[in-house]
């Protein structure tokens, strides 16, 4: 519970901010791309709908949390080990790796999909919010349009993805922070490391559910 406090709770604030902001500049852009008298307005939520639900929502929040969660998770391993903490957990007869990573790998689990589903809500009203205050769209075109076509099946994509990116970014950010090996220089090269190579495995397996599972 500890770990889901720190991976998921105090992340609330960064997802809920990037969410709303990019449901809010998918809706306008979309929006100017859409001035065709022959499109219906609707049309702008249902595209704002799709791309939040199937790729912003669960790829960015992703990203975002590889930046935020990953370098802390490599960081205090990291410490830890360059402090011999882990060292004295083996003595005492401790499994570190069950006591230390374990935790942050489940609570990753736990708590992405959450975060994923919080994004796509706060997504939504952000486009909601941005269409209707700037007089793009009335909110019931905008409304209409999220309702159009909806398949089910996409938030539970989303939601496997979201499963997926947390396994990839708390396993590899464990990885590269318990096997740190020297002083602060290599933990700082630790966290650089377990943040980019979290980043290009969030987008390698976004492409390959995409392939597998659509």
């Amino acid at each position: 519970m500890d770990e889901a406090i720190l991976i998921g709770i105090n992340s609330i604030f960064i997802v809920a901010l990037v969410s709303t902001f990019i449901g809010a500049v998918s809706t306008v852009q979309v929006s100017y791309n859409m001035e065709s008298a022959f499109i219906p307005r609707s049309t702008i939520g249902f595209i704002v709908r799709e791309m939040i639900i199937l790729e912003l929502a669960p790829t960015i929040t992703s990203i975002v949390l590889a930046g935020k969660v990953g370098s802390s998770i490599a960081g205090g391993l990291g410490t830890m080990q360059i402090t011999e903490q882990v060292d004295a957990l083996e003595v005492m007869g401790i499994n570190s790796i069950s006591y230390l990573v374990l935790p942050k790998i489940i609570a990753a689990l736990l708590v992405f999909p959450m975060l994923v589903i919080l994004a796509m809500f706060l997504g939504l009203m952000g486009g909601y919010l941005a269409g209707t205050l700037t007089g793009q769209l009335t909110a019931q075109e905008y409304i209409t349009g999220i309702r159009i076509d909806f398949i089910p099946y996409n938030i539970t994509f989303a939601l496997i993805k979201s499963v997926i990116f947390a396994f990839l970014i708390s396993s590899i950010s464990s990885f590269r922070g318990y096997f740190t090996s020297g002083g602060a220089l290599e933990v700082g090269s630790a966290s650089t490391a377990a943040v980019t190579n979290s980043v290009i495995a969030v987008l390698i397996a976004d492409f390959v559910c995409a392939q597998l599972l659509l």
